[in-house]
């Protein structure tokens, strides 16, 4: 048995705010919700099956956390308890978020020493973005529980006001957070998250735009050739998945800790789904099992 930490696998989901909502207020069985909640019910079934011993999420905050007066571009969570954060109607009536002090100051060494200049949170509310995606791998949580089942390390990054980082920097981050866990000295089993798009805008004359052809091409490409979808240029993500799906670089985070990036075998694909519409977003969720 290893003594060390590895990762067993990523995960890929949309983080769509009114899912949430549905959730808590039980619409979830509503003909608009339950084709949606159906394609993650495979995902409960495998997530019950392989349980980790922590989560490194990937996700971008909605201006809760920070703010344009502060803008990290990699912001990585150190506490040992996140509260749900008030987006403007109170907070989601969930768990609050325990993190994984020892492992995730031991990220925040391995990678910057890996000359990634993180930021590090000390203390941080967690939005829809990181709670959305716990909801729907985990299921509804009583919101008296102490904590949701899993030890979360939050990593918001930027992916609101430009510039925003490429997708061949996520895809590194990725690699570098992979030999950070395979270096820590306890025999955790990790998974990594990325978190948000697919395709979909809130403002302009394309408000409401989704683009099924571009969502399944991206999820082809993020399984088969990572390295290559990773020099995809921010322009395209605009122009084909609308000014929020630039979100997708964040998959390329969670892409980049799989094995086969660092010279092993290909992963094997769990389960894949897509949906549209839900509110005015594409969802689209991969779960990918390392080899």
């Amino acid at each position: 048995m290893s003594t060390h930490a590895r990762i067993s696998a990523s995960v890929y989901t949309s983080h769509v705010p009114a899912i949430g909502v549905a959730m808590d207020q039980g619409r979830t069985a509503e003909p608009y919700w339950a084709p949606l909640f159906a394609g993650y019910a495979p995902s409960r079934r495998w997530m019950a099956e392989h349980r980790p011993d922590a989560i490194v999420l990937v996700y971008n905050d909605h201006a809760n956390a920070f703010s344009l007066d502060m803008i990290p571009t990699f912001a990585l969570g150190t506490a040992d308890r996140y509260e749900p954060a008030d987006e403007g109607w109170g907070p989601r009536a969930v768990p609050p978020v325990t993190g994984h002090g020892e492992l995730a100051a031991h990220l925040a060494q391995s990678v910057i020493q890996q000359d990634f200049d993180l930021t590090l949170i000390n203390r941080m509310t967690v939005d829809h973005g990181l709670t959305v995606p716990l909801s729907l791998l985990f299921g509804e949580q009583p919101v008296d529980a102490p904590t949701w089942p899993v030890p979360v390390i939050p990593l918001a990054v930027n992916v609101v006001q430009y510039p925003v980082p490429s997708g061949r920097r996520c895809l590194q981050l990725g690699q570098a957070i992979r030999r950070a866990v395979e270096s820590f000295d306890q025999p955790l089993n990790v998974q990594v998250w990325g978190t948000g798009g697919m395709s979909h805008q809130l403002q302009g004359p394309r408000a409401g735009l989704i683009n099924r052809e571009w969502d399944n091409a991206f999820v082809d490409r993020l399984i088969a050739d990572p390295r290559g979808l990773s020099e995809l240029p921010h322009l395209d993500y605009v122009r084909e998945a609308g000014s929020e799906g630039i979100e997708l670089v964040m998959w390329l985070i969670a892409r980049g800790a799989m094995g086969d990036l660092a010279g092993g075998p290909a992963p094997r694909v769990a389960h894949r789904f897509y949906h549209v519409p839900a509110s005015n977003t594409a969802v689209g969720h991969l779960i990918l099992e390392d080899a």
